[in-house]
């Protein structure tokens, strides 16, 4: 919200500086964002009148002036200037000889074309009054001749620009600024005397409020016979420029004067270009409307409309639209003055792409209560600059649904507890009265009724944050914070995640924070069966619905760095998924929130791709490429961390965003938990990802769950070693030869104890050797795997060892066909 200060102090006037003014509106909570002059600095220039304009003798564009100052020079100047509107009797902006204009730009006398000039004419451009000027600036006529134009138009003055919450609607105008400086300086407000006018014609408007509830005020007047080719009133134009608004024309200008001045937002109409009376109704889905832009916009179901009897004429508390516009030629008008539900129109423009001032007010909450005071001010302005003749005031309204004034109870322990400081019931009274709340004294509490414009006060919390920001927030006391410290719990059998990322940046990645938002042709490439859910108020298109996976958002930071010269990445993120789920009583983990009868379950990740060579740049090691096992080795690293790689093993499977045959299912206790593989080439080629990319996916909850070790005694005995290489076919995975050997080795050794000698066995299976090649036939390999194994009680004996490798022969001739290799 940006304002004059000179407007405001028309309102209420402390005793104040500038600077102390927009602490004192800080500390009250309107954060004051920027305090700026409302013109360039400059001197020597002042108002003049043109005697005469005559064509210059050498330069057809050029004419000679005599310009009278007043008082400041016995005789008029004689000025050269080229403004094509310079002629007799303009009152003018005169820079005299040694005016310094904004810039520093020095005027002095000069020769143009051999004719002598005292000066210079200045346009609105010139002055630092406006970004562009067509001509020289024209004043008023009963504009004071040599009178400064500083002093003229009050130029010392600066314009405030306040960053007012969305909880504060009320402060969108010049009144609501006002009412809050009054409260905190305890200075006397003094609104704008609004009076009801009178009516000289019949003419009435029928208005018909079908969307009650969006809309349930409605006022508008018609007013005939005005002169829209009149000029807005300098006085005006200035305010408004001061507000960061430029004049269009007399209506547009006096009906953004008072949306600033009193906050609520109007809107003139053509009367002849409406069709029947005015209806407010909600759209038909792609209904069109052309809006005062030039902009044809596809309307929803949702949003509320103006119209007539045959099109629509505005969308509602957003833009009006260009078929009933007001022009140079508009003689009648129906003005317009609503109040809209803010939930009604709160996004609505951000959907089309826009956002006005209208919309920005009608969001946050207009009062119920100003429109016929609103539509009465316009008038009389209307009248003032225009002229015309106005009928009554039409209005409509729906009581059912207009904010109804809430009582809230304010205990006076709650303003205590709250504030740290027990502040006198007199001081309460009299704070909450001056924000002309009506309060009535219960017990031990207030009963607080609020005005209509404060949307905001609906708890008793409410209460107590005014009136301590009213009394002041540097008058409350402080205390240090004080606090005993504890031991947290730190369970062995769970991970911490600053653990899991610690181990993540020691294999050299770098966290990536990703929106959980992302683009949803993106996110059908990784979950072609899971698009995801749709936002209904997305960011942007390319963050419109939820992520399924985590992958869509490292893919994106892949490509993003990859476009910056990036030729190694190793990127993880731990992060949150959405997917769909069954309801949260059949699973472990707790649904988050609905959507129609689908319960969506938010599960943590962790993900991790890498891109690039395997190793940094250097003499040791020779360059090559990342492939699938690199990234295993993570995982496994990342895997041990609960103590238990053994739990896991991995599994040939396909994943539409992986390679086949480059992608695998990750298990522990045979429920799946991840992902790893290659990303598939027609992902890679949409994605613009320009290399080979590995990436996983893991459970957080799983991966993080630990086995917490226990002591044994080491064994006394010694271990027995034995090798073997079998042949097996080529598409045997090695996980499943060793734990055949491991279950069966271990199934051996326990049937081979008495109940009185049993012991602990330990079983160590590795495999060290594979091998396809010469001597091993086509679609074979051989598998070299060790065998270790050890009693806590005992020495094993050869014949104990023979007859468990021949049980280990027979398992895997068995399960997986595999012959002992000669």
């Amino acid at each position: 919200m940006k304002f004059s200060e000179q407007w405001l102090r028309e309102w209420v006037n402390p005793d104040l500086s500038t600077t102390v003014l927009g602490h004192q509106l800080t500390m009250t909570g309107l954060e004051v964002d920027a305090i700026e002059p409302v013109a360039p600095a400059h001197s020597g220039v002042v108002i003049g009148k043109i005697l005469s304009a005559e064509k210059h003798p050498d330069a057809d564009k050029l004419q000679v002036c005599q310009v009278d100052v007043g008082e400041l020079s016995a005789e008029p100047l004689q000025i050269v200037c080229g403004a094509a509107n310079a002629r007799k009797d303009l009152i003018v902006a005169c820079a005299m000889v040694k005016a310094v204009l904004p810039g520093n730009f020095k005027i002095k006398k000069s020769k143009l074309r051999g004719v002598v000039s005292m000066g210079m004419l200045c346009s609105e451009k010139e002055l630092g009054l406006a970004d562009s000027a067509e001509g020289i600036m024209e004043l008023p006529v009963d504009a004071p001749v040599g009178t400064t134009i500083n002093d003229y138009l009050q130029l010392d003055d600066v314009s405030i620009e306040l960053g007012v919450t969305p909880n504060r609607g009320d402060c969108f105008s010049i009144a609501g600024i006002a009412r809050e400086t009054g409260v905190m300086t305890r200075s006397n407000v003094t609104p704008v005397e609004i009076t009801e006018q009178s009516v000289t014609i019949d003419d009435t408007m029928i208005i018909n409020i079908e969307a009650e509830e969006a809309c349930p005020r409605y006022a508008g007047r018609i007013i005939k016979n005005i002169n829209s080719k009149a000029k807005t009133p300098l006085w005006m134009q200035e305010k408004l420029r001061r507000c960061g608004h430029r004049s269009i024309s007399p209506l547009v200008d006096i009906t953004n004067f008072v949306m600033i001045e009193l906050g609520q937002p109007m809107h003139a109409f053509d009367l002849n270009k409406i069709q029947g009376q005015i209806n407010v109704r909600m759209a038909s889905q792609d209904e069109k409307l052309t809006l005062l832009d030039g902009q044809e916009i596809s309307l929803n179901a949702d949003n509320l409309l103006i119209a007539d009897d045959s099109q629509p004429l505005a969308l509602a508390g957003i833009m009006g639209g260009e078929s009933s516009a007001v022009s140079d030629d508009t003689q009648h008008i129906l003005l317009e003055s609503a109040f809209f539900n803010p939930e009604k129109i709160i996004g609505k423009a951000r959907v089309h792409g826009l956002h006005t001032d209208s919309s920005h007010r009608f969001e946050r909450g207009v009062s119920p209560q100003l429109q016929v005071q609103a539509i009465e001010r316009a008038t009389e302005l209307i009248l003032e600059i225009t002229g015309g003749e106005i009928g009554p005031v039409a209005e409509k309204c729906c009581a059912e649904y207009i904010p109804q004034a809430k009582s809230v109870i304010l205990k006076k322990d709650k303003i205590t507890k709250v504030l740290g400081i027990e502040i006198d019931d007199e001081i309460v009274k009299d704070v909450l009265s001056r924000l002309e709340m009506d309060v009535l004294d219960c017990n031990d509490s207030w009963q607080v009724t609020a005005p209509a414009f404060r949307f905001d006060i609906e708890y008793d919390v409410d209460l107590v944050e005014e009136i301590g920001r009213i009394y002041g927030y540097d008058k409350l006391p402080f205390t240090l914070p004080h606090g005993s410290i504890e031991m947290s719990a730190c369970p062995e059998d769970q991970i911490s995640e600053l653990k899991v990322k610690e181990l993540m940046v020691n294999l050299g990645y770098q966290e990536a924070i990703c929106y959980s938002f992302v683009e949803p042709k993106a996110q059908n490439l990784i979950t072609p069966d899971n698009p995801g859910i749709k936002l209904s108020n997305p960011i942007s298109e390319d963050l419109s619905v939820m992520r399924t996976s985590l992958w869509t958002g490292l893919i994106g930071a892949l490509v993003y760095n990859q476009n910056r010269q990036q030729n190694r990445i190793r990127l993880f993120e731990v992060g949150s998924r959405f997917v769909p789920g069954g309801s949260a009583q059949n699973n472990a983990k707790q649904a988050d929130f609905v959507e129609g009868n689908k319960e969506l379950l938010q599960e943590v990740m962790i993900a991790g791709i890498i891109n690039g060579s395997a190793f940094p740049e250097q003499w040791g090691e020779k360059v090559r490429a990342v492939d699938f096992y690199d990234l295993k080795a993570d995982v496994e690293a990342l895997l041990s961390l609960g103590g238990d790689l053994s739990a896991y093993h991995f599994a040939a499977e396909q994943n539409p965003a992986l390679h086949p045959g480059q992608s695998a299912r990750i298990y522990k206790d045979n429920h799946p938990v991840g992902w790893m593989g290659t990303l598939h080439p027609s992902v890679a080629k949409a994605m613009d990802v320009k290399s080979t990319s590995i990436l996983f996916e893991l459970e957080f909850d799983e991966i993080s769950a630990a086995k917490v070790p226990n002591f044994k005694n080491l064994s006394k005995f010694p271990a027995i070693r034995r090798d073997i290489a079998i042949i097996v076919d080529d598409e045997t995975e090695s996980s499943a030869i060793i734990n055949c050997i491991r279950q069966t080795a271990e199934n051996t050794l326990a049937q081979a104890q008495s109940s009185e000698e049993m012991s602990e066995s330990n079983v160590c299976v590795e495999l060290f050797d594979v091998y396809i090649g010469e001597g091993v036939a086509a679609g074979k390999k051989s598998l070299a795997v060790s065998l270790s194994l050890q009693e806590q009680s005992r020495t094993l004996k050869d014949d104990e060892i023979d007859t468990l490798i021949q049980a280990v022969l027979s398992s895997l001739e068995q399960q997986h066909g595999a012959k002992l290799r000669g």
